[in-house]
């Protein structure tokens, strides 16, 4: 892979789905570092204590508790002087809808399919590395 970031963040309530993405991630060695967080609220914890904010945040948007949405709209209200991608991972997601749409507002984002595969990684890198933007 030509494009490497410095830190991707998996969010996915999905133990199996965070282990088989980081394999993706680090057999691509498309990141330093990789971040696993299991809940929308442990990843808004650590982006909120942390100074190092991921290059790429890819977010499970199904999960107990806080799902993705909910995840997005307290993302949204942190200062954060560096703008990550969120990318909404959705299994039998096809094209967004208007209140997908509407969540997304503001953030740099964009949407694919699970699972995470190296065309999909590969696309994202090179959408986020030409700072082309799709909110």
């Amino acid at each position: 892979m030509t494009n490497r970031v410095k830190c991707i963040m998996l969010v996915d309530d999905n133990k199996i789905d965070n282990f088989f993405h980081e394999r993706v991630i680090k057999k691509c060695d498309a990141a330093e570092t990789i971040i696993a967080k299991e809940s929308a609220h442990d990843a808004l914890e650590y982006l909120t204590a942390c100074e190092a904010i991921p290059d790429i945040i890819f977010l499970d948007v199904n999960m107990p508790g806080m799902n993705g949405w909910d995840f997005l709209a307290e993302y949204k209200k942190l200062d954060l002087t560096h703008e990550c991608l969120v990318v909404v991972m959705i299994s039998d997601f096809n094209d967004p809808d208007d209140e997908a749409l509407e969540a997304t507002k503001g953030i740099f984002s964009d949407f694919r399919p699970k699972p995470l595969t190296k065309e999909i990684l590969e696309e994202v890198i090179k959408k986020y590395s030409s700072g082309e933007k799709t909110s």
